[in-house]
């Protein structure tokens, strides 16, 4: 099978266009197919506050009311996905960007009340809004596009089929796209951020654990070493392993072109 490359890109990253040019540059250079995930929540957040629209966030998740729903749409869907594109036609790659609406390539459901523990202590049953949960990625016409040379940048929106679009997760959406495509190309799934990988200690950015098996994994859960937005990260990571992805590495966004810097995981 061809290989194929996905990088998922956090918010801090797409933020500053230092950043967002190395790491561009970088995954132009990246040999045969490719494919870009990028999220954007600071960028939402800022716009929101400039048009006066307040945002709730409940154990790190934004809650997507209507009015955020239109934020996230305007600002994934748009400045932020058609910045990056722009940007990658500047470097040689013909780039698409894509919502999970667009030819149908992600579809979603809203997510169900979730029971959350709160900052008290107490657990409560949240309603995350407009918030997507995915049920399928359309792998055939995805990988029909990655075959004829076209680069697909995916935005965090998906849709639920009946006329709305729905924020979601970006590790997610990179994982689950990485797992649909597992079974036409060699997958490669890299996560890049601004710490040098997984962390033994999150204070000290050269701790980078350089490997991690999925019972090593548990055993970092346990002893507290992995928790906050690494978890999910991870257990997407592991989700993707089992699925049929190849390879996944956890990553600093100025090294995706170091084969062995950041954290790969293995079965």
């Amino acid at each position: 099978m061809e290989q194929l490359t996905i990088v998922k890109v956090g918010g801090a990253i797409v933020e500053s266009d230092d950043s967002l040019n190395n790491l561009l540059s970088k995954f132009s250079n990246i040999p045969g197919h490719k494919l870009l995930v990028h999220g954007g929540g600071r960028s939402a957040t800022k716009m929101a506050e400039r048009l006066g629209i307040s945002q709730t966030m409940i154990g790190g998740r934004r809650v997507t009311d209507a009015e955020t729903l239109q934020v996230v749409t305007m600002v994934y869907g748009g400045l932020v996905n058609k910045h990056i594109v722009a940007l990658l036609q500047t470097k040689g790659v013909n780039a698409l960007g894509l919502t999970g609406a667009d030819l149908n390539l992600i579809q979603s459901h809203k997510r169900p009340l979730k029971k959350v523990k709160m900052d008290d202590g107490t657990v409560q049953e949240v309603d995350y809004g407009f918030v997507g949960d995915i049920d399928k990625v359309n792998a055939d016409i995805l990988g029909n596009l990655i075959s004829q040379g076209v680069v697909p940048v995916l935005s965090p929106l998906t849709h639920d089929c009946m006329g709305s679009m729905l924020n979601t997760n970006a590790d997610t959406i990179a994982s689950e796209t990485a797992i649909a495509l597992a079974q036409r190309f060699n997958v490669r799934l890299m996560y890049c951020f601004e710490k040098n990988g997984v962390l033994l200690n999150a204070e000290d950015d050269e701790s980078v654990i350089p490997s991690i098996t999925k019972n090593e994994f548990t055993s970092l859960v346990e002893r507290g070493i992995v928790q906050g937005g690494m978890l999910p990260k991870l257990e997407n990571s592991f989700s993707a392993i089992d699925a049929g992805v190849k390879t996944v590495i956890i990553t600093n966004a100025n090294n995706i072109d170091i084969e062995d810097a950041g954290t790969h995981l293995s079965k």
